[in-house]
């Protein structure tokens, strides 16, 4: 759905439940902007392409429980939610990154409508993103007034925190209109990031036989051959004038070298977003995790505390390649655009009959694990659909994507337009979790038995691509 896509009076509704306090899908009250979120009649694109950057700490307090284990200290790195503001392109867009293992569900609605509210566009035109790292925060208010009402201990989906930090993050959003930066060109980069990816499936026979995690202490597992990765990071910068403004960089794995320490921390992924920002400092370096479900760092790392700094250089390494070997071209704001097309995903009766008969008489990780893909099933049952966006920005196309995606979705969209430059970022809607390939549905393997999902969400989600590519 477009901003044209609505009538003045569902407009009117929506924007007037929101001045009441409420967020539509929301689980829980939450404070939203009061202001008035104002409704473009036609997509009017100025002569002036603008950015703004923000960038603000998403490291919760100690005592709070990370997605697997409570808190015990906060002497690491520490987490980010680093995002832009495009404008001048019609309705302002907002593309958001943030080091949690993932937001799903009514939590989704709630962080892209206040960022909206912050920027005066709609939830539509939001990308809200997740680099899914393990040690870190999980997000979801439909799972914890679920978990509430069954008398659960919400322990990881208590959104407490979740609240405090969307308050600073709207309002870091907003404030970032005041630092605008006039962009005039683009970059578009990619290259191959060495013994970094592998592929978690281990096949027999056409089977999955074994899962090689992304810390793999097994050295047969390890010894396997690497499987079917997409080996590219990608790059798409913004620039003013010879200063680069914004990097985004996108690259499908797991991130995970290894984790539950109770520390939470940005892991290899984060270390090289951070390395690259020392090096490049004048740029915002933002970085999204590609469609890696089935795909981790197994086969290079046994999940010694030493590969963390090991998988952060190559992965850097990657990036300084992809930002050299950048093409630099001059971009109008009519050369961008934002496309969304809504998707249904059928549900997995049989999955969701299992995960309910657990939920009662599970642990806390094994909690944080299914739950999350509970609300959304009931959610998706209801008629709630998911948002699939693409961002076009001259020769380049960002497809952003929910769920923790099999790589063959990122290489079919790459494979569908090679005249362009396509990235994928997956863990938007973090509901529906692993998202297979059809395929993949009839070989088994952990990923297909933990996916809410049938094996026709190949063929719908495929087609949106295709359409959004197009």
């Amino acid at each position: 759905m477009s901003v044209l896509s609505y009538s003045r009076r569902e407009f009117i509704a929506k924007n007037a439940l929101n001045c009441a306090g409420m967020v539509i899908g929301a689980a829980l009250p939450v404070t939203v902007s009061a202001e008035p979120v104002f409704f473009l009649e036609e997509e009017k694109v100025d002569e002036t392409l603008k950015i703004s950057v923000f960038d603000i700490d998403a490291t919760p307090p100690i005592g709070s429980y990370l997605a697997y284990d409570q808190m015990k200290s906060s002497w690491d790195l520490g987490l980010r939610a680093k995002g832009i503001v495009l404008t001048g392109t019609g309705a302002p867009i907002v593309l958001c990154a943030i080091d949690w293992i993932g937001i799903a569900n009514a939590s989704q609605d709630v962080f892209k409508q206040t960022l909206a509210d912050a920027v005066h566009t709609v939830p539509e035109r939001v990308a809200v993103h997740t680099l899914h790292q393990h040690d870190a925060p999980v997000c979801d208010f439909s799972t914890e007034k679920m978990l509430k009402e069954m008398g659960i201990e919400s322990r990881a989906y208590d959104g407490s925190f979740a609240r405090e930090f969307l308050s600073r993050l709207g309002k870091a959003v907003k404030d970032s209109l005041n630092k605008p930066r006039t962009i005039t060109d683009m970059s578009i980069g990619k290259a191959p990031v060495n013994e970094v990816a592998s592929n978690r499936m281990i096949f027999k026979d056409g089977k999955v036989v074994a899962t090689r995690y992304t810390a793999c202490p097994d050295a047969a597992l390890r010894s396997e051959p690497e499987g079917l990765i997409d080996p590219d990071v990608t790059l798409v910068g913004f620039w003013e004038g010879e200063k680069p403004v914004a990097v985004m960089t996108f690259y499908a794995t797991h991130p995970q070298s290894y984790y539950r320490t109770g520390i939470p921390n940005p892991d290899f992924p984060g270390l090289a977003r951070f390395f690259r920002q020392l090096t490049v400092p004048e740029a915002l370096h933002i970085h999204f995790t590609g469609a890696g479900g089935n795909i981790g760092a197994g086969k290079y790392n046994d999940g010694s505390h030493k590969n963390r700094m090991i998988l952060a250089g190559r992965l850097a390494d990657g990036m300084e390649r992809a930002w050299k070997n950048s093409t630099k071209i001059p971009l109008s704001a009519g050369a961008v655009s934002w496309k969304t097309e809504s998707v249904a995903l059928p549900v997995s009766d049989e999955m969701i009959r299992l995960t309910e008969s657990q939920i009662q008489t599970t642990d806390m990780q094994s909690i944080t694990n299914i739950a999350s893909r509970m609300s959304w099933a009931k959610r998706a049952q209801a008629g709630n659909t998911i948002d699939i966006a693409c961002l076009s920005v001259g020769k380049a196309r960002v497809l952003f994507m929910p769920g923790e995606l099999s790589v063959e979705y990122q290489l079919a969209a790459k494979a569908y337009r090679p005249d362009l430059a396509v990235s994928m970022a997956a863990y938007g809607e973090y509901g529906p979790s692993y998202i297979c390939t059809k395929e993949a549905y009839s070989r088994g393997g952990y990923e297909v038995n933990s996916s809410p999902v049938t094996a026709e969400s190949e063929e719908i989600l495929m087609n949106v691509c295709r359409k959004l590519l197009s």
